[in-house]
């Protein structure tokens, strides 16, 4: 029995040796775990410090960046409403100067207008009034130097051009008869009781008239001769045409 005890005593140590080195080499091994962790641990603490040294100083440019940046826009704002202002009255000083200028081209207008009508008025006093006098005759403007050449060409040739061969021939008259001039007395009973003569032209009337003067009516001779020339007179006129 006491062989029995020893035995197990001795199986019992063996046993006991061997755990302790297991839990020994276990601990080591947990504990250069624990080291490693330690040491990554602490790898990341300095790199979580360093980024948050970076994030202070972007912090930091952040906010001087927006300190600078609200300075500018108030600068710039306050600039916008000088500039606002200066427009404002320039505005109100352009319509101003232009009211003026259209006030001043009104009053032009009325002063030409008014000396204008001056003039007409003038003018109307110092033509002569009347049916002789001759009303003033507007010309149209000429639209350029050609055309208004061209048609003072055509007015010199009509004017050089006789007026037989624009009008034709004028119209022979009949010849009177002579026993009315010869026998003037017996026209003069007769015409009491026949109708009226044919009166001579008026443009013969008057060139009579004009040569004549003042010297009083033509005798019936005279009168008898220069109605036979102008019986005669119209086919020397066809002739020249011709």
């Amino acid at each position: 029995s006491s062989r029995i005890i020893r035995h197990g005593t001795n199986t019992h140590h063996i046993c006991g040796d061997e755990e302790e080195e297991l839990l020994e080499a276990r601990c080591r091994e947990v504990e250069t775990r624990l080291a490693e962790q330690q040491c990554t641990l602490g790898e990341l603490r300095k790199e979580l410090s360093h980024k948050g040294a970076l994030v202070g100083a972007l912090r930091a440019n952040l906010k001087d960046k927006e300190r600078h940046f609200l300075e500018e826009l108030k600068r710039r704002s306050h600039r916008s409403t000088i500039l606002n202002t200066e427009l404002q009255k320039q505005t109100e000083a352009a319509a101003y100067l232009s009211f003026q200028l259209h006030a001043a081209r009104q009053k032009l207008a009325n002063n030409q207008g008014a000396q204008y009508g001056a003039e007409q008025n003038s003018i109307s006093q110092e033509m002569p009034t009347g049916p002789s006098a001759a009303s003033p005759v507007v010309k149209p403007k000429r639209k350029s130097a050609r055309s208004s050449s061209g048609q003072l060409r055509v007015e010199r040739a009509r004017e050089c051009v006789p007026i037989e061969k624009v009008t034709g021939p004028a119209e022979p008259t009949a010849m009177p008869d002579p026993a009315l001039f010869l026998h003037p007395r017996r026209h003069r009973a007769r015409s009491r009781h026949s109708p009226a003569q044919r009166q001579p032209p008026l443009g013969l009337e008057r060139e009579d008239e004009e040569k004549g003067g003042g010297e009083g009516p033509m005798e019936p001779q005279d009168e008898a001769a220069r109605l036979v020339s102008t019986a005669t007179a119209p086919p020397a006129a066809e002739t020249k045409a011709d």
